[in-house]
């Protein structure tokens, strides 16, 4: 049944006020602190609410766990929990988690604002992830799905960090984290395989005779190759738009957010575009301060500095080296 959202207002239970921090800093120490030390004042407890309804969402929606038809009716209930509160009621009775949702929407009062924007987008993510549990994509999904979630990611910036100060949108608003969704992919590519989710399309997987299995095969790793060549090429890009961001919290939110898929790419290069399983030394000290260091140049913009990565390394056959 479908009340009136002014009746039915912020029924979350007593005692879970708490739990979009405690998700999002369970989920990403990162994100949790770049919530609480540069989103709006009046706009943190909403951040955290914005990562951790998805990041619950999507640890249900995993494609091992539980039925499809399960994930399917789950889904569409968040899809109608969306719609019904836009329109201004209450869905009724939700659950702690569903509540970080309803109250999202509810202290939302910007028209086609960016959480909106984010909201709607991260449901066709969640959406598009659920279907294609098990198959091979096109390379018109794929590169469909890193603009929802590019997209996504860039309007909840704007939208909880410096709103007044939000830049203009155009072609380059989103070419940051469009890098850095590609190199995420990377860094995840061999987890997502054995999970059943295939970032690769599936054409060139035909077409090139790649087995799944074989991370280092040359044509598997021309492949990481050319999506590393394309990340540079929004990095490049998309630094120069968040240069010209008024806010200088959304700046430095932006090239913090940038700097830690800039040191995975370099990684992923230094390695000879060999993906693995895992990247522990991206928590270490060193990497930390790497990353500590490039974002302090990139906020400090000295004009003689460069802060491009340098030539790409190139790609060598490893079986001529051996």
């Amino acid at each position: 049944m479908i009340h009136s959202l002014n009746n039915q207002r912020h029924h979350g239970q007593p005692g879970k006020s708490d739990l979009p921090a405690r998700i999002t800093k369970s989920g990403s120490k990162q994100t949790y602190y770049t919530f609480r030390l540069l989103i709006d004042r009046d706009r943190v407890q909403d951040a955290y609410r914005s990562y951790a309804y998805f990041r619950w969402l999507d640890d249900l929606l995993d494609c091992g766990s539980g039925t499809q038809q399960g994930k399917i009716e789950l889904l569409k209930r968040q899809q109608t929990i969306l719609e019904v509160c836009y329109q201004g009621n209450s869905p009724g009775e939700v659950s702690p988690e569903e509540q970080m949702l309803v109250d999202l929407i509810h202290n939302d009062g910007e028209k086609n604002s960016g959480l909106q924007i984010y909201l709607r987008n991260m449901m066709a993510v969640m959406s598009f992830d659920v279907e294609r549990c098990g198959r091979l994509i096109s390379h018109a999904e794929l590169t469909e799905y890193t603009h929802l979630l590019s997209t996504a990611v860039t309007e909840l910036l704007f939208y909880f960090i410096g709103r007044e100060a939000s830049p203009a949108c155009h072609e380059n608003r989103y070419q940051a984290v469009n890098g850095a969704h590609i190199v995420h992919m990377l860094r995840d590519m061999v987890e997502d395989i054995s999970a059943g989710y295939f970032n690769v399309p599936g054409k060139y997987i035909t077409e090139n005779h790649i087995s799944l299995e074989d991370f280092h095969s040359l044509p598997f790793r021309k492949w990481v190759y050319e999506r590393v060549k394309l990340a540079r090429q929004y990095f490049k890009v998309g630094r120069k738009y968040i240069t010209n961001v008024k806010s200088s919290r959304c700046r430095l939110a932006g090239f913090a957010y940038i700097a830690r898929f800039e040191w995975m790419m370099r990684t992923i290069e230094k390695d000879g575009y060999c993906l693995r399983p895992e990247y522990p030394e991206r928590k270490s000290l060193k990497a930390g301060l790497w990353m500590f260091w490039r974002v302090l140049l990139s906020v400090v913009n000295i004009p003689w500095m460069s802060l491009e990565p340098g030539q790409q390394m190139a790609l060598v056959d490893q079986s001529e080296e051996r």
